[in-house]
């Protein structure tokens, strides 16, 4: 079993998919079935079964996995380092962004730090903040934007923007008139939320059940915009930060302060326990000084 090999399993591991991963590798699927079947053959055991249209690995699968991430986190500690020796300036930076904040805040600051260091290439992810995380942790991403306080262990992190979720009703709804909202007051209302790998869906719902109630949940999606257009045609209300707000075109929806305050505060994260390639270093460095240090970027408390 190589290095390549690996990467194949972990990936197929990871997405639960022979389709997605190879398209993840940017490699055609009966290569990755191929390696799969030939690694099952040399090991001599059955690393995934079918469930449904579902695949999931098996005991030795789990285990086997297991040790490829780490096999693998260690090979590629070893080339970052190689290459810092070799000070070249040239790397490869993978970044998880919740597709909520992507646009709100980094093509300018990406643009930026391209500009500065134009031999370091950079693959972005747009996955909710939870998958955010746990793929920063896993490897498979250098660094993040995740909600913070982390979920996760063994993450560093610098805060970048704090804000508040606001109230988002469709016109005609019954509070839309009201200067604020009490969050008991939803308690019978359809709500159209995040999907559940968003660290938001957790938060809403954690709150409405310290306040006496489960949401109920009729509509969910990955797109803000999608989920503001199902709030204006009347399917449900949301809760939504300050930022998204501001990009919502509020004669559709009435934008309301919501009681009590649930606070949005984001960060970008990394691993704390294992080296930083150089470019990584340096994104993390010039992320910090553009979003926490320039005013242009920095939200408002």
């Amino acid at each position: 079993m190589d290095i390549k090999q690996m990467q194949y399993l972990i990936e197929v591991a990871r997405h639960r998919s022979f389709t997605r991963a190879a398209e993840a590798l940017f490699i055609t699927q009966p290569t990755i079935s191929k390696t799969v079947k030939g690694l099952e053959d040399e090991l001599g055991v059955v690393l995934f079964e079918r469930i449904g249209k579902k695949i999931v690995l098996t005991d030795a699968g789990q285990l086997i996995v297991s040790k490829a991430q780490q096999i693998v986190a260690e090979y590629q500690n070893m080339a970052a380092e190689l290459d810092d020796l070799r000070n070249m300036k040239r790397g490869h930076l993978r970044i998880g962004l919740p597709p909520m904040v992507g646009a709100s805040f980094f093509p300018s600051v990406i643009g930026k730090f391209h500009e500065r260091y134009p031999k370091i290439t950079i693959q972005l992810f747009e996955d909710g903040a939870k998958k955010v995380e746990s793929n920063v942790v896993e490897g498979a991403l250098d660094a993040g934007v995740a909600v913070l306080p982390t979920s996760q262990e063994g993450l560093a992190s610098f805060p970048f923007v704090e804000e508040r979720l606001h109230l988002v009703l469709p016109p005609e709804h019954h509070l839309s008139g009201r200067d604020q909202v009490h969050l008991k007051e939803l308690a019978e209302d359809d709500f159209v939320l995040f999907r559940k790998d968003f660290t938001l869906h957790d938060r809403i719902i954690a709150t409405c059940t310290q306040i006496g109630f489960q949401p109920r949940i009729v509509y969910e999606s990955s797109q803000w915009d999608l989920i503001s257009e199902m709030v204006a045609v009347g399917l449900g209300i949301t809760l939504l930060p300050e930022t998204i707000c501001r990009e919502i075109d509020d004669e559709r929806v009435r934008i309301v302060p919501l009681d009590p305050v649930i606070p949005w505060k984001l960060g970008i994260v990394w691993r704390e326990d294992r080296y930083l390639s150089f470019a990584t270093r340096e994104w993390i460095q010039f992320a910090r000084e553009m979003l926490v240090t320039s005013t242009d970027y920095r939200g408002e408390a």
